[in-house]
């Protein structure tokens, strides 16, 4: 079976108040190096067979990542990133 991520993150112009949320926490753990967090999300489709990367793009691009204010990278696991 082969293994295809999606990772999804807001564009950088774009508010991340998560992200936000745990910079402004890190320094009450002691972490005052950090100037800034994003947090997106993780996607693993399993294809039956090759992995499909275009039909993976297709996916992400209607279905898993708004386009207006999400970028994707795509990739086979165990490759090095492909940017969308």
């Amino acid at each position: 079976m082969a293994r295809v991520v999606v990772d999804v993150m807001l564009k950088p112009e774009i508010l991340d108040p998560q992200g936000q949320a745990v910079a402004n926490a890190l320094p009450r753990l002691g972490v005052t190096d950090v100037s800034s967090v994003r947090i997106g999300r993780r996607i693993e489709i399993d294809f039956t067979g090759e992995p499909d990367l275009n039909r993976a793009r297709e996916i992400a691009d209607k279905l898993l990542a708004n386009p207006v204010i999400e970028d994707f990278e795509i990739r086979v696991e165990g490759a090095s990133a492909e940017v969308a």
